[in-house]
C-alpha cells in the first residue's frame, strides 16, 4: 500500500538548521508528492524567521499545503494524540509523545516510524542507514534514515525544479535586480560577491582584514545574526539591513535574515558562499559555487571528523589537487583547527573549485532526493 500522509516532529534546539530541514521536507512532500503533512514544531517564533507568514501564537495553522501544529516536547507534557498518519518522522532524535506512540501501536495499520538523522559524510553512515530498532515494549519498529553524500544513504533534499530555477535566475538580470532590491542593497559591478552566513568565529577578523587589504574588491553580504553582530564590532558601525560599509577593497552589506527561497537566490548570485550547519550547507551544494562550511561546533572537536569526511569526499569527486588542498587548509582555519585563514591561496583556486563543485553536485543528483527516497523507503516498509 502507498504512503500518502506524514507526521513530522521537530524541536528547534538552537539556530535554524532543524526547522529549516523539516520545513523544506514538509513542503516538498506536500507540493511535489501531493501528500498530507502535519509538521509539529515546538518553537514557532524561530520558525517565523524562515516563514514570516507563520503566526507564533497559533497552535494550529496551515501554510504552503502543510498543517503546522505546535507541540511541547518536554517529558510529561500533555499531548492530545490524533490518529497517526501513514508515516511518522521524529527529526534529529527528538522523542515522540507517549500518547502518540500508544496511538501508533494500536492503529490497525502501524505507521512507518522513521528517525531522520543529521547529515554526515562519514563512511559509517551507509552502514547504519535504514537500520531497524524494535521498541522495547510496543509492537513498533523505528528505522534510522540518514541523509548523505554516498550511495547507500538517503541523499540530500532537492526539489525537482531547483536546478532549472537556479539556471533561469542566473541568466535573468531582472530576477537578480529583484533580489538585490528585496535585500535593500545595490551591488558594485565587477566585485567578487561573497555571502557570509556563519556562527561567531575567531577567524572572522583575520579574514576581513585580508579582504580589506587585498588586491581584489570583495563584496560581502551578511544576513542578520551571529556573524553580523561580530562583523559590526569589527567595523565599529551598525550593520543593520540596508546598510553598506566600505573598508578599502572590502564592501560589506547588511541584509535581512531571508526566507528560504530567497536565500537560495542569494547563494546563486554569489561567487563563493560561507554557510553553517546543515540546511544552508545542502543549499550551497545545489548552488554549484565554491563553499566554506562551518559545521556546528561539538565537544572535543567531534565536528572536525565530520568536516574532514566531507572534504575527503569532495576531493574524490575530481577536483584539482591544488584546489582541494587550498579548500582543506582554509576550511580547517574557519573551523578552529588553529591555522590562520589563507584567503589568497583559496582565491587563486576559485575557478577550479567552481568546476569541481559543479561536477560534484551533478554526481550527488544521482543519489535521488531525500524526500523521494523517504517515500520509497516508507512504502517498502508498509505491511
Amino acid at each position: 500500500m502507498a504512503i500518502r500522509s506524514w507526521d513530522i516532529f521537530c524541536t528547534v534546539i538552537d539556530n535554524f538548521g532543524d526547522i529549516g530541514v523539516c520545513w523544506r521536507l514538509a513542503r516538498q512532500l506536500a507540493q511535489e508528492h501531493g501528500h498530507a503533512v502535519r509538521l509539529w514544531v515546538d518553537d514557532l517564533a524561530s520558525f517565523t524567521r524562515l516563514a514570516p507568514e507563520i503566526d507564533p501564537t497559533a497552535a494550529h495553522q496551515r501554510l504552503s499545503g502543510v498543517d503546522v501544529r505546535q507541540w511541547d516536547p518536554r517529558p510529561g507534557s500533555p499531548f492530545e494524540a490524533p490518529a497517526p498518519h501513514d508515516a511518522v518522522i521524529e527529526a534529529f532524535a527528538c522523542n515522540l509523545p507517549e500518547t502518540l506512540l500508544a496511538a501508533m501501536a494500536s492503529a490497525p495499520r502501524k505507521p512507518v516510524w522513521i528517525n531522520l538523522e543529521y547529515l554526515s559524510a562519514e563512511d559509517w553512515v551507509s552502514e547504519h542507514h535504514a537500520m531497524a530498532s524494535p521498541h522495547p515494549r510496543l509492537p513498533l519498529t523505528k528505522y534510522f534514515f540518514f541523509p548523505g553524500f554516498a550511495r547507500g544513504t538517503g541523499g540530500l533534499l532537492r526539489e525537482s525544479m531547483l536546478g532549472a530555477s537556479r539556471d533561469t535566475f542566473r541568466t535573468s538580470p531582472a530576477a537578480q535586480a529583484t533580489l538585490w532590491h528585496r535585500l535593500g542593497v545595490q551591488p558594485t559591478g565587477g566585485a567578487l560577491k561573497v555571502s557570509l552566513f556563519a556562527y561567531a568565529n575567531p577567524a572572522t577578523p583575520a579574514l576581513l582584514e585580508q579582504w580589506r587589504d587585498g588586491s581584489t574588491t570583495i563584496e560581502c553580504f551578511v544576513p542578520q545574526g551571529l556573524a553580523a553582530t561580530q562583523i559590526a564590532e569589527w567595523l565599529g558601525a551598525d550593520l543593520a539591513p540596508g546598510t553598506t560599509h566600505y573598508r578599502r577593497n572590502l564592501v560589506v552589506h547588511g541584509i535581512p535574515f531571508v526566507r528560504q527561497e530567497h536565500y537560495d537566490e542569494l547563494l546563486w548570485a554569489c561567487d563563493i558562499n560561507f554557510v553553517r550547519g546543515e540546511d544552508s550547507c545542502v543549499r550551497a551544494h545545489w548552488a554549484a559555487r565554491p563553499m566554506i562550511w562551518q559545521i556546528y561546533p561539538q565537544e572535543d572537536n567531534a565536528h572536525h571528523i565530520k568536516l574532514d569526511a566531507w572534504l575527503t569526499r569532495f576531493a574524490r569527486a575530481g577536483v584539482a589537487p591544488e584546489a582541494s588542498a587550498a579548500l582543506t587548509s582554509f576550511s580547517h582555519a574557519w573551523n578552529g583547527y588553529g591555522n590562520a585563514p589563507d584567503w589568497a591561496s583559496l582565491h587563486a583556486q576559485l575557478p577550479a573549485l567552481t568546476a569541481g563543485m559543479d561536477r560534484w553536485q551533478r554526481q550527488l543528483q544521482h543519489l535521488g532526493d531525500l524526500a523521494a527516497n523517504l517515500v520509497a523507503f516508507g512504502e517498502n516498509q508498509v505491511k
